[in-house]
């Protein structure tokens, strides 16, 4: 079944069999006063609005009984997979990797790697670890993918010009259909975000569309409501 979303630069056509959500990096150290997003200097409660966003996305796809997928940007405990070049550039308060309110900064199994607790992820949803900005750099998101026949992928997640981009212009380049949910998303610079907005939908959805929460859940209504008498 195909559902139809008003969304930019047209309709989009969602496969109700195999379509995804994919959550990027609500991680505590993005998020929440005292993490990585703080140490570079930024104002992390420009991200927050986010949170309800994507929380309310989760509910949706819960619903539905649809895939769910989150990320995580961490990193190895020996540093082994964060290269030399991303760890000592600019001149943040914590580096990659150094002791933090949360734990060591951005590295798996600290607090502050932890998604907040209003996304974290329910039993069987599946979390994807990266090392990099893109999801599909050296992990299994592709394979994934094509072992649960995923075809369209629906996006939410921090921040918009850098880690969501990112993933959605990999999807984009391997032939996914991509949908970045416009409250779902947030940045440190609100300029950044809108321009991304912008370029993801440009040229006749270059890299994919963009759609309002509310879009995608009057489109979704019917599916969610049939689950729930289900």
């Amino acid at each position: 079944m195909i559902v139809r979303i008003d969304a930019e630069p047209f309709v989009f056509r969602l496969p109700l069999g195999s379509t995804a959500l994919i959550l990027i990096d609500m991680q505590k150290d993005f998020l929440d006063p005292g993490g990585f997003g703080a140490a570079l200097g930024n104002d992390v409660s420009r991200l927050q609005p986010a949170v309800a966003a994507c929380a309310r996305l989760l509910a949706i796809f819960r619903a539905c009984k649809m895939p769910v997928l989150h990320t995580r940007e961490v990193h190895r405990p020996d540093l082994s997979d964060c290269p030399v070049s991303k760890r000592t550039r600019g001149n943040p308060a914590l580096r990659i990797g150094d002791d933090g309110p949360m734990g060591r900064v951005l590295i798996a199994g600290e607090p502050g790697a932890a998604i907040v607790a209003d996304c974290a992820p329910a039993y069987g949803e599946r979390v994807i670890d990266k090392p990099g900005k893109g999801a599909f750099y050296n992990t299994d998101l592709a394979t994934y993918l094509a072992a649960h026949q995923i075809t369209t992928l629906v996006f939410g997640g921090v921040t918009t010009e850098v880690c969501v981009q990112t993933t959605m212009r990999e999807a984009n380049d391997r032939g996914y259909e991509c949908l970045l949910v416009e409250e779902a998303t947030e940045s440190y610079f609100p300029e950044f975000k809108q321009a991304t907005l912008a370029m993801i939908r440009a040229q006749g959805a270059i890299v994919g569309w963009t759609a309002s929460l509310s879009a995608v859940e009057k489109s979704l209504e019917h599916c969610m409501s049939s689950s729930t008498a289900g």
